[in-house]
């Protein structure tokens, strides 16, 4: 097995590398045209720790 690379996505064609990085600099340039009002990066560390404490509470519950 080889090793992956952590900084190398590796793709199985060609194109599919480049239809991806087509595809991520959109999603770049989108966010930095956005308008949208900046999130506090606190803010979504607290709405990402309710998900993950409502996740780990239900499998809990679920072992039980």
């Amino acid at each position: 097995m080889s090793k992956l690379s952590p900084i190398e996505p590796e793709f199985e064609m060609p194109e599919d590398a480049a239809a991806y990085d087509v595809w991520f600099r959109a999603k770049v340039q989108s966010a930095l045209d956005s308008t949208e009002a900046d999130v506090p990066h606190e803010a979504v560390m607290a709405s990402i720790r309710e998900i993950i404490d409502r996740k780990k509470n239900g499998a809990a519950r679920l072992a039980r």
